[in-house]
């Protein structure tokens, strides 16, 4: 009986944590939920300055923990990147966070949807920056300039 009773318990909790009811299955997706996050940031941390020869991550504009998973459905992700311009005044900020896209649109391996912020508190315009790096339009017409296209692609461009 006691056979029965372990063999029917073992089922019981086997069942529950692949449905994610269990807090086995609970513990695991946050492990997951990092394991996608440091994927991102070990994409995001090359990219390079516009300005200086030094990667974000040198520059500490990213870290791993501006880095944010959730899980949207099975299959979808919600990545929230923060990130954090040198100066208050950073006036290639924009051109910061369309690199961040640019590569992340790019690169990452799973379905997702992609919101990039400035740090609270750490840009003068940050406000209208977010808006502008979030807003697809806005950035696929970004995209269409020449000059610009250039710039991200040097700064999205993986080093040797």
């Amino acid at each position: 009986m006691e056979r029965v009773s372990g063999l029917l318990s073992w089922t019981l909790s086997s069942v529950l944590w692949l449905s994610g009811f269990s807090e086995r299955g609970a513990a695991r997706q946050p492990g997951i939920m990092e394991e996608k996050a440091l994927e991102i940031y070990d994409l995001i941390r090359t990219i390079r300055d516009p300005e200086k020869p030094n990667t974000l991550e040198e520059l500490e504009v990213v870290t791993e923990s501006c880095v944010e998973v959730q899980e949207i459905n099975e299959e979808d992700y919600l990545v929230i990147i923060k990130f954090t311009p040198t100066v208050p005044h950073c006036s290639l900020a924009t051109l910061i966070g369309l690199c961040l896209r640019v590569k992340l649109q790019r690169c990452l391996p799973f379905k997702h949807k992609l919101e990039i912020y400035i740090s609270e508190g750490t840009h003068s315009t940050e406000e209208d920056i977010n808006k502008q790096i979030n807003d697809k339009e806005r950035v696929a017409a970004a995209m269409e300039n020449p000059n610009l296209r250039e710039i991200v692609e040097q700064c999205v461009l993986e080093p040797d």
